[in-house]
């Protein structure tokens, strides 16, 4: 049992995506995992994702792919309460190999989006950091086999990156539940820079909220929203002014700002 969850109800969910997967993948999968908060903790059967990386040889196309895209779309009729809280990447296993040097065409069904390709490289380290530290295998040999080792100093690096690239896509979170995610990522980013190690999103936000009493309101508000999964799409002109200020502080505390990073 992971230590998220023992509930019956998301163990066969689990069971029926990792039969889904290995049927319509016809032979080509080397391995499936569950990683996020139903591994980590603070998981909510009522509004948590759930994260899972699927590695296959060779990658997702032509017939795989429109047999996927009918499997999730038939996982979701029989189970409509997880509608939009499934992510699953779908990476040829060569990819964990080479992603530091090159960006490989992978698979992706992830809340927000439908079931597309898109490149990916040096850009999901910290995915597969998480997978290789905490990873629940599903089906195959553990994760260190497939994903090489990553080091911390790397985990840590890419979370600055990272940071570093949400001065700008803050811009794009003109709605209260986009600015929410925005403010949460953020907090784990900051303690994950802190710590080295990577929490749920409730964890680094109550730590941080404590650590900046100046942006706890902010932080509690977007814990709320994000709770309850509100889907007002109305651009919050006053929220999107306040988070860009919070985006760039914590991004300028994680990338250069010493002075201002919490212990």
């Amino acid at each position: 049992m992971m230590r998220g969850t023992r509930d019956a109800e998301i163990e066969a969910l689990l069971d029926s995506l990792t039969d889904g997967i290995r049927r319509n993948t016809k032979g080509s999968l080397v391995g499936l995992y569950v990683y996020g908060s139903l591994v980590t903790g603070d998981f909510d059967k009522d509004r948590s994702d759930i994260d899972l990386l699927a590695v296959v040889d060779p990658g997702v196309d032509g017939d795989t792919f429109r047999r996927l895209h009918r499997m999730h779309a038939r996982l979701i009729e029989d189970h409509p309460a997880w509608e939009d809280r499934i992510e699953v990447a779908y990476v040829p296993a060569p990819a964990l190999r080479t992603f530091r040097t090159e960006a490989s065409r992978i698979a992706v069904v992830s809340p927000g989006e439908p079931f597309h390709l898109k490149a990916a490289g040096k850009d999901w380290l910290i995915n597969w950091y998480m997978v290789r530290q905490v990873g629940f295998t599903l089906y195959g040999p553990p994760p260190d086999t497939l994903i090489p080792e990553i080091s911390q100093s790397e985990f840590v690096g890419a979370v600055r990156e990272q940071a570093e690239a949400w001065k700008e896509w803050v811009y794009r979170m003109r709605t209260p539940g986009a600015q929410s995610y925005a403010v949460l990522t953020m907090c784990r980013a900051l303690y994950a820079h802190a710590h080295g190690t990577q929490a749920s999103k409730q964890q680094a936000a109550l730590w941080a909220a404590k650590g900046m009493p100046e942006w706890e309101a902010l932080i509690q508000q977007s814990v709320a929203w994000m709770s309850e999964r509100w889907r007002d799409e109305t651009d919050d002109v006053e929220g999107f002014s306040e988070t860009v200020r919070f985006l760039h502080d914590v991004a300028d505390r994680i990338t250069g700002t010493e002075e201002g990073a919490l212990e």
